[in-house]
């Protein structure tokens, strides 16, 4: 029966271990906007304060756009704002330093990304909307007003 217990509790272990492995810790570098995708034109879900741990899940592969963990709330934060420590000393979070950081390399999608963390926000009613990507709305139209 021990032996039982054990073998569960290791599985166990081997199953979150990924989940832990895949975040880094960053603190944001001013008052910065959490979005809910990777651009200043996504809708803002909430202002980390200057100075703030974060955890980063990770980043973008062609921009320093990161998906990042806030008071248990998700969303997307500018590399531009976000430091982690490299070396003993703190830098930003950019693609040259996502492997040393241990920062995996991520894509996006607003539907899965919307339906697991913001199903209760107003904007998701207009998501089939964004999946076209924010600057379908701005061009030659102005901006998107729901």
């Amino acid at each position: 029966m021990k032996h039982i217990v054990l073998k569960i509790a290791a599985g166990g272990l081997l199953l979150i271990a990924p989940a832990i492995a895949e975040a880094a810790q960053g603190i944001s570098t001013a008052n910065v906007n959490m979005r809910a995708g990777p651009s200043t034109r996504y809708p803002a879900v909430a202002v980390i304060p200057n100075g703030t741990p974060l955890q980063i899940r990770g980043c973008l592969a062609d921009t320093p756009w990161c998906d990042v963990e806030f008071y248990g709330g998700r969303g997307w934060v500018s590399g531009q704002y976000v430091q982690a420590t490299y070396e003993q000393r703190r830098i930003y979070v950019g693609p040259q330093y996502y492997r040393p950081l241990g920062i995996p390399t991520v894509t996006f999608s607003v539907g899965p990304y919307w339906d697991r963390y913001y199903r209760n926000r107003d904007f998701y009613r207009d998501r089939d909307r964004w999946r076209r990507g924010p600057d379908y709305y701005y061009r030659d139209r102005g901006p998107y007003r729901p």
